[in-house]
């Protein structure tokens, strides 16, 4: 069954963040998402507020920019995460907008390498292993978490209510190289806003290059995210959010309508190949609640 979800944008400040998971937690929305996007709010910091202001509610953060981070501190961050609450965090991880980077001195030279060295350690250091690694940017002298996941902080929080994430490092990939490398070393694969139906399945058929390069069988999980707007005014609202993000008339990377429009959207793109997909709203939406209530209460029921 498709994993929905829907995000707590940034553009709205954080004090709002408290109603907007409440509204999730209690309308039964599986997963609220939040991005980590210069300069606007902590990934970290309201991934912990919303996983202990919920219940039972999943938290993903999508995604934390590798360069602005060591990996040292993304490990036992991650770690207290999964321990605090289990089987409801989930974090990806990427090379963050390279403008961005470059305002904070942060820009690697090159992101791929970063990014497969930082991934790697990361996974092992999540994994309780102790390391010494001289890496081009990843460097670690025995290095082990003391208090790493357990087995039973990474599982399953309750049974089969449980989504096909919770648990292991996610990447956001865009291009070919990055798409390769997410499956090659990483445990899911995060799709920007803005990738049709036709990227998804062309990110699958990369992400299963990798995978097999590095000979790995296991699950690798997609997650999408989708422009979706409802409402009087939603036409109008979506509209404005395309010419806001460059896309071009006719691409399809957006949805504006009712419940039923909605779920049709969310159904192509898992019969695509996005194992979840999350509803990403515009940041002007005038009732940011609603929205979650309306993904919850609404749209699940129709979505397969």
């Amino acid at each position: 069954m498709t994993t929905l979800g829907a995000v707590f944008v940034p553009q709205l400040p954080p004090e709002r963040l408290r109603a907007v998971v409440r509204a999730a937690d209690d309308s039964g929305l599986e997963e609220l998402w939040l991005w980590e996007d210069c300069f606007l709010e902590g990934g970290v910091a309201t991934a912990t507020a919303a996983l202990a202001w919920s219940q039972r509610l999943r938290v993903g953060v999508g995604l934390l920019p590798v360069p602005l981070r060591n990996v040292a501190l993304t490990g036992m961050e991650l770690a207290t995460l999964h321990r605090l609450f289990p089987g409801r965090a989930l974090v990806g991880v990427g090379h963050g907008v390279q403008d961005w980077m470059g305002q904070v001195g942060a820009r690697a030279e090159s992101p791929l390498t970063l990014l497969r060295e930082y991934v790697t350690a990361l996974r092992a250091l999540l994994a309780g292993e102790r390391l010494s690694v001289q890496g081009r940017y990843v460097r670690l002298d025995g290095v082990a978490l003391d208090w790493p996941p357990t087995e039973a902080s990474v599982g399953s929080q309750a049974g089969d209510q449980a989504g096909p994430l919770n648990t292991g490092v996610l990447v956001g990939a865009t291009g070919p190289k990055t798409l390769r490398l997410a499956g090659e070393v990483a445990d899911g694969t995060i799709l920007t806003g803005g990738t049709d139906v036709d990227g998804v399945r062309a990110a699958r058929r990369l992400i299963d290059e990798g995978r097999q390069a590095a000979g790995r069988d296991e699950p690798h999980p997609v997650v999408v995210y989708l422009h979706a707007a409802t409402g009087p005014d939603a036409v109008e609202r979506m509209a404005a959010e395309r010419v806001r993000w460059g896309y071009r008339d006719g691409q399809d990377v957006s949805v504006a309508g009712d419940a039923h429009a909605v779920a049709d959207a969310v159904n192509r793109w898992a019969d695509a190949g996005a194992d979840t997909v999350v509803l990403q709203p515009t940041p002007d939406d005038p009732d940011p609640e609603g929205f979650l209530r309306f993904v919850a209460e609404r749209v699940r029921p129709l979505v397969g």
